[in-house]
């Protein structure tokens, strides 16, 4: 898994951390979807976009870059730029780019200076956060991702410790659980799934009635939303459909894609089209 489709699945599902990590209250994120965006007629795809509700708030175009790249502030605006021109939209406009390390930012800035001085776009530099200890468990989630295996193994178990005791939402609590897993299977690729549970006491924490009672409810109700869109768009066309159907309100209710995969009968691929998001 790429280290901006993280990112992009964090944002999709826990849009309060974006705004936490650039200040915002966590309250703003209620009044915006997160998306991907088409540049019409061009090769350019934004992944990382939130639209606003109203027509107020400002539109938040994220950029992830985990490495070196000397074109990424030209490529940027001319995609900002070309979605402005192609959509016209009323609302002001701000950019965030996330790198790991400020040594990763190599890119010129000459001909933007303007637009980095006045703040329309920020630039966040994970290791440079703070202790994970003392940042919300969102952000600390973030940072988990640039952290040496070491360290990362000591912050994880104690994420993981924080989550268990601080979210009362079933739903949140799994849904962070499991991208912490993902991270971490991301962060150590020689160990399988199973392994990484064990290492980290999450096969333990998923046989908890609780957590047990929160899986079922969430498949049954994602398999229930998923048939019942197929009937009223007319796209139901037979078992199949709606097992594809019942991917995205799977995903919202906490589960994830290899979870997902194996309560439908499906490939982790077939999962990951029905779901559209951003391209991994």
């Amino acid at each position: 898994m790429k280290t901006d489709s993280i990112f992009y699945r964090l944002f999709q599902e826990f849009p309060n951390i974006f705004f936490e990590l650039i200040g915002n209250s966590q309250e703003t994120a209620a009044e915006y979807k997160f998306s991907s965006v088409e540049v019409k007629q061009t090769a350019f795809r934004i992944d990382g976009v939130f639209l606003p509700e109203i027509e107020e708030n400002p539109i938040y175009f994220v950029e992830v870059q985990f490495q070196a790249d000397s074109e990424i502030y030209s490529r940027l605006f001319t995609e900002i730029n070309l979605y402005l021109r192609q959509n016209q939209p009323e609302n002001d406009w701000f950019a965030v780019v996330i790198y790991p390390t400020r040594s990763i930012d190599t890119a010129k800035t000459k001909h933007y200076r303007e637009s980095f001085a006045s703040g329309r776009v920020t630039r966040i530099y994970l290791d440079e956060l703070g202790e994970s200890a003392s940042l919300p468990i969102g952000i600390a989630t973030i940072k988990l991702v640039v952290e040496n295996e070491d360290k990362a193994i000591q912050e994880a178990r104690e994420l993981i410790t924080r989550t268990s005791q601080t979210i009362d939402s079933v739903k949140k609590k799994q849904q962070l659980l499991q991208l912490i897993e993902t991270i971490l299977v991301y962060k150590f690729p020689s160990m399988d799934i199973q392994e990484i549970q064990e290492m980290f006491g999450l096969s333990d924490l998923k046989q908890t009635r609780v957590y047990q009672q929160a899986f079922a409810e969430g498949e049954q109700k994602g398999i229930e939303e998923g048939k019942q869109k197929g009937i009223e768009e007319g796209k139901q066309k037979g078992i199949e459909e709606g097992k594809l159907l019942a991917v995205p309100p799977m995903l919202a209710a906490g589960l994830t894609v290899e979870q997902i995969a194996q309560a439908l009968g499906l490939t982790v691929d077939e999962v990951r089209r029905a779901t559209q998001q951003p391209p991994q």
